[in-house]
């Protein structure tokens, strides 16, 4: 039993507490401890639901950036081997059995693209040519890549596991000449390195196959088998440290799984692509930090409370309750910090969440739309001429006149040499290197341009007026690049005159101290110069153009020495100008050549 003090105010009076006051003492010591009893567990309970929800998020957002790399990667890669099955080099060796530059080929290639490894296969299945020297002459006759890449025509792509450990992720290519299997390519996707960064991040990821297997993951004892299974192999706790993990997470959910004796919760997240998955596993250990830090802080303040309610019960009721209201007043204050704080957390995350998805889908899309668009734009010209071709061959030969006949497939043939050079150049203008120029006439090369385009010409009711300097006008270009651009500006003068009424467009080619190549229309003009010769814009309605023509020209005649510039003309429509430097015995007599009008 509590005795209490005397109290010298009271006139010296001491004596026991009395019944009654004792009852309501112990009252409401038992109404604190089960207040805050109740208020710890409904907050913890509270807070750590909350806060694992908000690991867990994150986890996601962070698969969902993971997976964005893996597409992104595998994409990338995808389109090599077709490339390199069109290379003349490699087909050539392949023909001729001469591999003395196919090695030195695919090292530049796996340099510029960033892959694990290249190799060349013969029909047999032999290693002729690779970036990894030790592998010439393996035979891999029984690897799926190989024998896949034979059944079809199209890249194939296998994920088989390795002799030294790990997977390989390969896309293979057969190599067609004249309807004949002569080889496969064979391209490694370079996949290990996801494998290294997240180990830096993740407690541990793992990726798994259709069939459940795991192919990549941050625990290396987890490679080739299932889920379950590598699970399964882990050692479970021991007892005393179940009982110190139960002590600390006293108030969490059953574990998902245990990794090096650790709970941890699962997260999965599906990856489009082959029904492969990606599983996550995170450690509590954040969760409880920060709901332990509430806790603290509630039990500090439920501490204190009992603390002031003692001194309140005992002598001092009204300055104990002025101590309360003001402990009261600051213990709200840091709620309301807490809860701010809280809030500008999660929007900091929503906003965090946005911006990876959007970066993610902006790459593949980036990656993707710029291969496929290119191609398509600069490939349509010549397929429409062949179309044209074809049909003109099979009216000639259903009349008997087959001499006729062949000189339409020799100009397929041409154009078919014409779109194998434009790839080459797409892949030239990506990494913006040099080819080897040669003396060009420009005016051979408007020729040819126009006969690429009579197939459109001849569709259309279009004035064409041509001036041109009688003497060559010879600049140092490639002449497959520089017909490129010529097509090009052609192309958007026709474009530009489909809705005038009488259509015409005016060519000019002088030569002064440049080589100057003016194409003008009477179409609207030019709304926005500034943006014009900038990737993917343009004023065509979606489908009709990609906006890249005008970019890669200004490239190919940068590439030249040369400008590409573009004005409306005062009368109206657009007038775009080449200007290429001439060759030096050319530029000493710009004067001396005359100039031929053809309309």
């Amino acid at each position: 039993m509590q005795t209490l003090i005397p109290d010298p105010e009271e006139g010296g009076r001491a004596g026991r507490a009395s019944p009654g006051r004792l009852w309501v003492l112990r009252a409401a010591v038992l109404a604190i401890i089960l207040t805050a009893g109740a208020a710890i567990w409904t907050t913890n309970a509270w807070l750590t639901e909350r806060f694992t929800e908000t690991t867990r998020v994150r986890t996601e957002l962070r698969l969902a950036l993971y997976s964005g790399n893996i597409l992104s990667e595998l994409q990338r890669i995808s389109v090599v081997p077709l490339l390199l099955a069109r290379d003349p080099i490699l087909i050539n060796a392949l023909e001729t059995h001469d591999f003395s530059k196919s090695t030195a080929t695919l090292i530049e290639a796996k340099e510029d693209i960033a892959a694990a490894s290249i190799r060349l296969l013969d029909i047999s299945g032999r290693t002729v040519a690779a970036t990894n020297r030790h592998l010439i002459g393996t035979s891999f006759a029984t690897a799926p890549y190989f024998i896949e890449a034979q059944r079809s025509r199209e890249t194939i792509f296998t994920a088989s596991p390795r002799e030294t450990g790990g997977t390989e992720f390969n896309y293979s290519r057969a190599l067609v000449v004249s309807g004949q299997l002569i080889g496969v390519i064979v391209v490694e996707a370079e996949l290990a390195k996801f494998e290294r960064a997240w180990a830096g991040i993740s407690d541990a990821v793992a990726v798994t196959d259709s069939e459940g297997r795991i192919i990549l993951t941050t625990e290396p004892k987890w490679r080739g088998v299932t889920m379950d299974e590598a699970l399964a192999a882990r050692d479970a706790p021991t007892a005393i440290e179940r009982a110190l993990q139960a002590t600390a997470d006293w108030a969490n959910d059953a574990p998902d799984a245990y990794i090096r004796g650790q709970a941890v919760m699962r997260t999965e997240s599906r990856i489009p692509f082959r029904g492969w998955r990606m599983i996550a596993f995170t450690g509590y250990e954040s969760v409880r930090e920060r709901v332990n830090a509430v806790l603290a802080l509630e039990i500090m303040g439920f501490a204190l409370l009992l603390a002031f309610a003692f001194y309140w019960l005992s002598r001092r009721a009204r300055v104990q309750s002025a101590r309360y209201r003001r402990e009261s007043t600051e213990l709200r204050a840091l709620n309301a910090r807490l809860s701010r704080e809280i809030a500008e957390r999660e929007k900091a995350q929503k906003d965090l969440a946005v911006a990876e998805q959007t970066l993610a889908q902006s790459s593949k899309l980036a990656a993707l739309g710029e291969m496929s668009a290119a191609v398509s734009h600069e490939l349509n010209q010549p397929l429409a001429a062949m179309k044209t071709y074809l049909a003109g061959a099979r009216l000639l030969l259903q009349r008997g006149r087959g001499v006729e006949a062949l000189s339409s497939f020799q100009r397929i043939d041409d154009l078919i040499e014409r779109m194998g050079a434009i790839t080459r150049q797409l892949k030239s203008y990506a990494r913006k290197g040099g080819e080897a120029f040669e003396p060009v006439d420009l005016r051979a090369a408007l020729s040819s341009a126009l006969a690429m385009m009579e197939p459109q010409l001849k569709r259309r009711t279009v004035r064409i007026s041509r001036t041109i300097a009688r003497a060559p006008v010879r600049v140092m270009a490639d002449r497959i690049r520089l017909e490129q651009v010529i097509i090009n500006l052609l192309r958007n003068a026709l474009d530009a005159t489909k809705q005038v009424p009488e259509p015409a467009i005016d060519i000019l080619l002088t030569a002064g101290e440049t080589a100057v190549l003016s194409v003008r229309d009477n179409g609207p003009g030019i709304s926005d110069l500034e943006k014009l010769f900038e990737p993917f814009w343009t004023t065509k309605k979606p489908g009709e153009g990609t906006g890249l023509g005008l970019a890669i020209s200004s490239s190919i005649v940068s590439d030249f020495g040369g400008r590409l510039t573009a004005h409306n003309a005062e009368s109206g429509g657009a007038v775009f100008e080449v200007q290429l430097p001439l060759i030096a015995q050319e530029t000493g007599h710009p004067g001396s050549a005359g100039i031929r009008a053809a309309e």
